[in-house]
């Protein structure tokens, strides 16, 4: 370093230096000031302050203003239901969700939906033979990978090829191929676990000791959720039963383990009020699905097929509050009362269903915390593979959102027997929406949050639009040209 740097160096420490004195010594002159200006006999009442919604006040707490925006949320809700009430009387109808789901006003052919679901079990139960043929080493690990890629292959082609074959109706179809994809991710994870059990074996078997590793079920110790321990790891091939692999497909959990989390016993009280929120809350979704979005979807079609932007804006965001609200409700019945239920009746100790998601300020953390057992299989089987094969974490991130909104399109369009790409498009737009996102929560951590919100808010109803119309179009087209002939 020259002279030069070293004394430009200087003056600028010997600056700071006086501007540190120089600000101490204001602040003492002003309380200096407050002493004295507390001892005059005009008895003052003023002082520096800034005003309390001033960035500069650190004032944090705004408890009422949050308690004054729910009043205002509830009672315009109430209005919009009494409106709602007015104008379209009481729509609710239990017993029509029963028989769309059965499909009871269906062919001769009864149940379809519940037919595809029954025949899932021989897909199962093949899985089950390859592994078991590959634990005996009965075929070569190349067999087993072809035999296995076929038959999880076919899961996904069986169920669409009865459907659009049968035609049942949307609502059981859909929940006939959210069964399917459910088991097609579990079997994946199912797969893949047996077979780095294999490799570790054989790594266990070149290796130096392998005469002083023979396969003895040691009793290991480990902590569940509860504070109770449970004993006796399971080891590879022990695993390979029915019983096991059921289990696995009943729990809520997407990733296989030998060794789940269990705990000791069933907590009745904790069961019931889950199982009370389930029966609660599902009616008041169905009941809000068709006191309230139903009539706005039917409403909504004329400004649609006219392109008339205004009303088409207007009819969204008229969409948007109770399509979000009942968001929010399926929400904590699915993932806090359906899946605790489950966990509790198979004593499935991992309850980390969801994380923090509301306090998002980027949509990676969103997509990251709102469906754990989802991103724990994208991140265990698509994305860490990926990054250790040497693609890049953009990569990755984009692979695990394609797969994503394949299923998101796979979901809606089969059961509805059309294909728009709406869903598929509107989950793939996430990927640069979250680099803009990025940026503002650089700028404001509170507006990037904001925006999360408003994507989550605005995306759905626009796609429940585009779908309605499209299918409503569709079957338009398909009665008249039936009528023609």
């Amino acid at each position: 370093m020259s002279d030069g740097e070293t004394e430009v160096l200087r003056r600028r420490g010997r600056q700071g230096l006086r501007r540190i004195m120089s600000t101490n010594v204001v602040d003492e002159m002003v309380r200096d000031e407050e002493k004295e200006r507390a001892l005059q006999p005009d008895k003052p009442c003023h002082k520096h302050m800034d005003s309390l919604l001033s960035s500069n006040s650190g004032w944090t707490n705004f408890r009422g203003v949050m308690n004054l925006c729910v009043i205002l949320l509830g009672l315009a809700n109430i209005r919009l239901v009494l409106e709602n009430l007015l104008k379209y009387g009481i729509l609710i109808d239990p017993f029509q969700v029963i028989s769309l789901s059965l499909d009871l006003h269906g062919a001769p052919y009864s149940f379809p939906n519940v037919a595809v679901i029954l025949a899932l079990n021989v897909f199962i139960f093949a899985t089950f033979s390859f592994e078991t043929l590959l634990s005996k080493k009965s075929i070569s690990e190349s067999v087993g990978k072809v035999l296995n890629g076929i038959n999880i292959a076919l899961i996904l082609l069986f169920a669409p090829a009865i459907i659009l074959t049968y035609r049942p109706n949307p609502v059981g179809a859909f929940f006939a191929l959210s069964i399917y994809t459910v088991t097609f991710l579990k079997l994946i994870s199912y797969v893949l676990v047996n077979r780095w059990c294999r490799q570790m074996l054989e790594k266990e078997k070149h290796s130096r000791k392998r005469h002083r590793r023979s396969r003895i079920k040691s009793e290991s110790h480990y902590t569940i959720p509860n504070g109770k321990l449970s004993t006796h790891l399971v080891q590879y091939p022990d695993n390979l039963n029915l019983k096991d692999l059921y289990y696995f497909l009943l729990a809520p959990t997407l990733c296989y383990e030998l060794n789940f989390p269990r705990s000791e016993r069933i907590r009745k009280r904790f069961l019931i009020r889950r199982i009370v929120e389930m029966v609660f809350l599902i009616q008041i979704v169905l009941g809000l699905i068709q006191q309230w979005i139903v009539p706005t979807v039917q409403n909504s079609m004329k400004p649609f097929s006219e392109m008339d932007l205004s009303r088409i804006l207007e009819r969204t965001m008229k969409l948007a509050i109770p399509n979000h609200f009942i968001w929010l409700i399926w929400f904590y019945w699915f993932f806090h009362s359906c899946l605790n239920v489950l966990a509790e009746v198979l004593r499935f100790g991992d309850r980390e269903f969801y994380r923090d998601w509301w306090n998002s300020e980027t949509l990676g953390y969103f997509w990251q915390n709102w469906n754990i057992p989802v991103h724990k299989w994208g991140s265990r089987h698509l994305y860490k593979p990926m990054l250790t094969r040497g693609y890049t974490r953009m990569q990755g991130q984009v692979a695990v959102f394609m797969l994503s909104a394949f299923f998101h399109e796979y979901l809606v369009s089969i059961p509805l027997q059309m294909f728009r790409l709406w869903a598929f498009m509107g989950m793939m737009t996430q990927v640069p929406l979250a680099l803009v996102v990025n940026r503002v929560h650089k700028i404001s951590p509170v507006y990037s949050n904001m925006m999360v919100w408003m994507s989550v808010i605005a995306g759905q109803p626009v796609a429940i639009m585009m779908y309605v119309h499209d299918y409503v179009v569709q079957n338009a087209l398909q009665q008249s040209n039936s009528t023609v002939v």
